[in-house]
């Protein structure tokens, strides 16, 4: 295996030099615990921890090691390292975290495309797929819809889902897959590209994981059987995981019960634009497309230009990413106004 297989390119190894950190090894974290980390180079698996001074002076817990980072180690022991640095990431891909206002949570970096795995059973829902959609926009990671238990409902019925999601999500490619027949498990890798990295996304019991087994062809990953009372997936990954195949890298990624939008509103943009499209025709530019005349967006949803469904999905994340983004805000003064009291107090203490 090459550092190559593994993600790297020419535009990491300038920083490293620029850096000097050539003089350290290479490799990407594939699994973090807290304070522990496993890092995969070329010919070796280390267990890692951080060296003290990046350990004690980072004050952003983002800055610290995430699955899918590259860093800078050194060996102390038989397979044990240090880690000096986390290299510059080329994608972050995060959500708002769990209980913690204006606060978001890393799900994985250096991503090439997000897989958003939904199962056509009773896990199917559009606007979830929107949520997914939206973290992957604002990352720039390309999005690819993969439908997965199709073997448990009929082929109309598949046809009809195929076409209510290309009707709300267009330009988006879907693939409809059974992991117990193998239907669609040749167009997923196609799409696999060698050095490239794939992260799945989606809820628990959805088949991520059997995928991932699927794909490389062992079982790598552990499953659960479908619990007849709910028709699903019993939750089974419970930490991110990275591997490496023959035709790409894969990240496992636990199941996500909430999928809380941050204040990335590129990413927001690009999966609503055709309401933002029509919202440029508003007669007021600080129109909330609720109640107001004139309004472009609602006279589109009167004449059925506009998927209904959408719309309220629309006014819902809106609503949510402006409450994020007024309590990232609040937070942020804090921690300047927290700066400058410990600055000042420095100042006094200095004067004695």
């Amino acid at each position: 295996m090459t550092l190559e297989d593994l993600g790297y390119n020419s535009t990491l190894e300038d920083y490293r030099k620029e850096q000097n950190l050539d003089s350290f090894g290479i490799g990407r974290v594939i699994l973090a615990h807290r304070d522990r980390y496993t890092v995969k180079t070329e010919s070796n698996e280390f267990d890692c921890e951080l060296v003290g001074n990046l350990r004690f002076t980072v004050t952003d817990k983002s800055k610290l090691p995430s699955v899918g980072d590259w860093v800078a180690i050194s060996e102390y022991d038989d397979g044990k390292a240090l880690i000096h640095a986390v290299l510059p990431r080329s994608s972050i891909l995060e959500r708002k975290a769990v209980g913690k206002l204006g606060q978001t949570q890393i799900i994985a970096t250096n991503i090439d495309f997000g897989l958003i795995v939904q199962s056509v059973n009773r896990d199917f829902n559009i606007n979830r797929l929107e949520r997914y959609l939206t973290i992957c926009n604002a990352s720039k990671i390309k999005p690819i819809i993969v439908l997965s238990k199709i073997d448990l409902i009929e082929e109309l019925e598949l046809e009809k889902l195929v076409i209510q999601v290309q009707e709300r999500i267009k330009n988006v490619p879907i693939i409809a897959i059974s992991n117990q027949s193998k239907i669609g498990i040749g167009e997923i890798n196609s799409k696999l590209i060698r050095g490239k990295t794939y992260c799945l996304l989606g809820s628990s019991g959805v088949g991520k994981s059997t995928l991932i087994n699927t794909i490389i062809g062992e079982k790598m990953m552990e499953t659960g059987l479908i619990s007849e009372s709910i028709d699903r997936g019993k939750h089974v990954t419970t930490h991110r995981e990275l591997i490496v195949s023959e035709n790409g890298i894969l990240i496992d990624n636990p199941g996500m019960r909430e999928v809380g939008i941050t204040d990335a509103s590129g990413g927001f943009e690009m999966t609503f634009d055709e309401i933002l499209n029509l919202a440029q025709d508003c007669k007021y530019n600080d129109c909330t497309h609720t109640n107001e005349d004139a309004c472009a967006v609602l006279a589109a949803l009167e004449n059925n230009d506009l998927n209904p469904e959408s719309y309220e999905n629309f006014l819902k994340m809106e609503k949510e990413r402006l409450h994020f983004e007024s309590n990232a805000q609040e937070r942020k003064k804090k921690g300047k106004d927290l700066g400058k009291l410990i600055k000042n107090m420095k100042k006094s203490n200095n004067k004695y």
